[in-house]
């Protein structure tokens, strides 16, 4: 696998003519360097609106105008044994998050039905821990995948950590579209936020879903003490593993966690960042996840006009997010289109 350079030296922010050069040359099916992505993920404040744009018109060349909402549910929370620094469900930590064992059908159908009503046109069950073992919750998670395909009418995806093959091709025998397995951060930095598992790990899980059928949607988290190349690296990483569907989270500090000191990142910056993966994954969808409202506050709209054509709704494992009416204001006040896709 080839690895982005990691030399630590001073950049200089990318001229404007340079971000409309590498932009042109996206937008007539080329691609960019991994050294032509860290110039403009070092472009300037003065230049990110023009990078922000570039990113939004790779977007509209290679996409559409839709904003795609999708939703999660929290079913088996806290009491994790993996050590990731990031995690408020990590019992390595004391972070006083909520913890219960894997919710009933008609809590997790409910959660489904509010995320609809929410404009969401997927729906995926997330479980804390390092995978799903327990046969019976295995049959349940399949069970209750199948009603909300069927009665409630939204694609099914599923996060239930490490995935065996068999369990993969169950999943996929459903209906299930899309298996989300994190890569969290680049592959160089992975081993500086968890050690109860490893890349490979991840890398099996992938291999795993994608054998059976089953479409991936993995990206990581900012905030984590990577630099700016390892953001590159990670989005080279996505683009190698050909990965379409990339959610892009913003660490929210959880105290009791390792991180939970952490600065926050400029929202400037993390901009600067969706629009870099924009350039280097011109066809994905890239969505906005955990942590946008703490972080990006009233510049949220810049994402979906900087490149990015997704949004989490309806909050997310361990933190609420903002009301969904809010979301769906936003999408209608910069004129642009909801996905609503219905299951064939």
């Amino acid at each position: 696998m080839a690895q982005v350079a990691m030399e630590t030296q001073s950049h200089v922010g990318t001229s404007y003519e340079k971000i409309l050069t590498y932009a042109n040359r996206v937008l007539n099916g080329g691609e960019i360097t991994p050294d032509e992505a860290i110039e403009l993920i070092h472009t300037s404040d003065e230049d990110t609106m023009i990078l922000l744009a570039m990113a939004d018109k790779i977007k509209q060349q290679f996409n559409d105008n839709t904003v795609d909402l999708c939703a999660i549910v929290n079913a088996r929370s806290g009491k994790c044994p993996e050590n990731c620094k990031f995690c408020a469900q990590s019992a390595h930590h004391d972070t006083g998050v909520q913890e219960y064992p894997f919710m009933d059908d008609e809590s997790i159908l409910n959660a489904a039905r509010k995320a609809k009503e929410a404009g969401a046109i997927r729906f995926s069950i997330v479980t804390s821990g390092r995978n799903t073992s327990n046969p019976n919750e295995f049959a349940q998670i399949i069970r209750v995948l199948k009603k909300i395909r069927e009665e409630i009418g939204l694609e099914i995806c599923c996060s239930l950590g490490l995935l065996t093959y068999d369990q993969a091709v169950k999943l996929k025998e459903i209906g299930v579209t899309r298996y989300h397995s994190n890569i969290e951060t680049a592959p160089s930095h992975f081993k500086d936020i968890c050690s109860t598992h490893n890349y490979q790990d991840k890398m099996s899980t992938i291999s795993n879903a994608k054998k059976a059928g089953i479409r991936v949607c993995s990206g990581g988290i900012l905030g984590l003490n990577e630099t700016l190349e390892q953001r590159v690296e990670m989005a080279f990483e996505l683009k190698r593993l050909g990965v379409d569907s990339v959610p892009l989270n913003i660490l929210n500090p959880i105290k009791g966690t390792p991180f939970e000191h952490n600065k926050a990142l400029a929202p400037l910056e993390i901009l600067r960042t969706f629009a870099v993966f924009r350039f280097i994954l011109p066809k994905a969808l890239i969505r906005t996840a955990g942590g946008r409202e703490v972080n990006l506050r009233d510049l949220q709209a810049y994402a979906l006009t900087g490149g990015l054509n997704g949004l989490m709704v309806c909050g997310y494992l361990t933190t609420d997010g903002r009301s969904p009416q809010d979301d769906l204001q936003m999408i209608q006040d910069l004129e642009l289109l909801r996905n609503t896709a219905q299951l064939s």
